[in-house]
């Protein structure tokens, strides 16, 4: 499954949006009819996986964490809380929740960002100007690609 793209659309006055079409034709294919919503980690978006892209990452989350490690359980609980299952309706249309419309900073105009296994949703003015400068990205991605296939990048 790759969703690729960066597509823009509008929230209505409900919290509903039209999820892009060619995401939901890529979507269809796999087989998925859930998704998962939940707040970025790193970046002031939402990121929206498929329910089996999700329940991979959930369970190599899971896979590290300690039960029995008190820290372990609040960042494992964190991570959860920030879970909303969404249902695309016959219209192909999603709910996103007021909290996480805030917690984004998302108004009206709205991105839809693919990003291969999940979809990352911003808000529009968010994404006027390019998240890196070209010639920063230029060296980031050159030392990037000159890893070694066994080496992860630390830091670009």
């Amino acid at each position: 499954m790759r969703l690729l793209g960066n597509i823009e659309a509008r929230i209505d006055s409900k919290g509903r949006v039209f999820l892009p079409a060619a995401f939901r034709k890529v979507l269809q294919v796999g087989g998925d009819t859930c998704l998962v919503l939940r707040r970025d980690v790193y970046q002031p978006c939402l990121t929206l996986y498929p329910e089996e892209a999700w329940n991979a990452l959930m369970d190599s989350v899971r896979s590290r964490i300690d039960s029995w490690n008190p820290r372990h359980m609040q960042v494992y609980r964190q991570f959860l809380s920030d879970v909303e299952m969404v249902y695309p309706d016959s219209g192909g249309r999603i709910l996103i929740p007021r909290r996480l419309l805030e917690i984004a900073g998302i108004g009206q105009g709205i991105r839809f960002i693919g990003m291969g296994d999940y979809i990352e949703v911003w808000s529009s003015e968010q994404t006027q100007e390019p998240f890196v400068a070209q010639e920063e990205f230029r060296q980031a991605l050159e030392a990037l690609m000159r890893q070694s296939e066994g080496d992860k990048a630390e830091d670009c």
